[in-house]
């Protein structure tokens, strides 16, 4: 295929993978390359690895994906969110690993400023919690003072992987973030868009030290391997613009290593209680794109040792044990570090395919439930399902058979990579021809019936 039918390069700095891949004239990518991140150390709750073979990596990956493009088509660049390190000015060598957003060593920071809750959730339209930049960096600046001496100096700077790679990637001449970056750091101000100086002294980390922020699209930074960034957002946001634009009506269902619902907010919409305020990008005129936020924690870890891929529809409400699947804590709305891996009974007796199809079975029920509170707030048209967990045929029928809409799967794999693709195009989404529905399984009620004992049962734990 000729230079000229790509619209763009498109790279992913995922947690578990780095995608890079092309759009094609039809709006669909090709050409896609992977590679293993870099393994992650963890240790008493701490996520670090190395920051220096995580940029290498993303070189390899961009550099092996132009060469098929034969061209040099903009770029788009998405990245997982709140990933971190602090870095030497002059010489761009890490002054600390790079520290992931799975990293819960600010839940320190969190307990100190417990009592500020409502004014950092009021400013940003998130939670107080550990996953964010704020609170790890807080703790970090604390525990190793000459890192906070160094940036008081400039000789370091310190900011999100997007962040560093831009840096390095220009030589050094551009130190940024994007706005959907920058709102999940907890240090600034959805409605001004800007650094807020009371998130600032509240986490006491100077503002002289963060970034700019830039649009998340119509950039136009030339890098030093000759392309020209225009688009750089939040992976979650990359996936939302691939999926379904900015029509209010649809829903996005992304399950992989986390779960995340997501639907787009009319402009001054607030979001219902205890759900996230998110934004979602901010266009080249700098308007906000803002949705609303529901979030399941680690799923992929609460899976990963029961064989759930030879689990079936009809595996599903087999018995009377009902489960919670979030091993780190309940996400939102509820964000309940005490109600997290839970069983109604013991399961220990159980075979693990058993115990898999319970956990999906909790996953199929709080997805169900994040969808009847959207619901209420108003009609859902479609939801969508992406994400590697989406695959599962279980996961596919259950959440259908409980959804109060239509639900497509998009047969797009790569949502986050096309999402940033798109937008460095410039181009619109379109889903229909990319999406199929998922035919409900007639005559099968068991499931309903399940749902609505679970609910019972939730409600209980909730009320604890």
């Amino acid at each position: 295929m000729a230079a000229s039918h790509f619209h763009a390069i498109a790279l992913d700095l995922g947690t578990t993978a780095i995608k890079a891949g092309l759009l094609d004239g039809g709006g669909g990518l090709c050409g896609i390359v992977s590679r293993a991140a870099p393994e992650m150390k963890v240790e008493g709750g701490r996520y670090e690895s190395d920051a220096l073979a995580y940029a290498r990596v993303a070189e390899q990956v961009l550099e092996e994906c132009m060469a098929g493009a034969r061209g040099m088509p903009p770029l788009g660049l998405c990245s997982q969110r709140s990933t971190f390190l602090v870095w030497n000015r002059s010489t761009g060598d890490p002054a600390t690993r790079l520290i992931s957003w799975q990293d819960n060593r600010g839940e320190a920071s969190c307990e100190a400023l417990r009592q500020e809750e409502g004014v950092i959730g009021e400013l940003t339209g998130l939670r107080l919690t550990p996953y964010y930049f704020a609170p790890k960096l807080r703790l970090l600046l604390l525990e190793r003072p000459e890192l906070r001496a160094g940036l008081e100096r400039g000789e370091l700077l310190a900011g999100t992987l997007d962040t560093f790679l831009i840096w390095r990637w220009t030589g050094g001449r551009h130190f940024i973030t994007d706005a959907s970056m920058a709102a999940r750091t907890l240090l600034m101000g959805l409605r001004s868009q800007r650094w807020s100086p009371t998130l600032c002294d509240l986490f006491d980390i100077p503002l002289a030290l963060l970034p700019e922020i830039m649009p998340s699209a119509g950039l136009n930074l030339r890098l030093g391997n000759g392309l020209t960034l225009k688009a750089c957002m939040g992976d979650q946001s990359a996936a939302l613009i691939a999926s379904v634009g900015t029509s209010r009506s649809d829903v996005l269902v992304n399950l992989g290593t986390g779960g995340f619902v997501l639907r787009y907010l009319a402009e001054g919409e607030a979001a219902q209680a205890g759900y996230l305020r998110t934004m979602v990008f901010q266009d080249g005129r700098h308007h906000a794109h803002i949705a609303m936020e529901g979030t399941l924690n680690s799923l992929a870890a609460a899976l990963a040792p029961y064989p759930v891929g030879e689990c079936g529809v009809d595996d599903l409400a087999r018995g009377d044990i009902y489960c919670l699947a979030e091993p780190s804590g309940l996400g939102a709305p509820y964000f309940r570090s005490d109600l997290g891996m839970r069983f109604s009974a013991p399961v220990e007796p159980l075979p693990p395919h058993q115990v898999g199809c319970i956990l999906l079975e909790g996953i199929i029920f709080r997805v169900a439930r994040v969808l009847e509170d959207f619901q209420r707030a108003s009609p859902i048209g479609r939801v969508l399902l992406s994400g590697g967990l989406s695959e599962l045929a279980a996961l596919q029928q259950g959440i259908a058979q409980c959804a109060p809409c239509d639900v497509l799967r998009l047969k797009q794999k790569d949502s986050s990579l096309l999402g940033a693709a798109l937008a460095a195009a410039g181009m619109e989404t379109v889903t229909g021809g990319v999406a199929e529905k998922i035919q409900v399984a007639h005559g099968v009620s068991r499931l309903g019936v399940q749902y609505q004992r679970w609910k019972a049962w939730f409600d209980a734990q909730l009320a604890k």
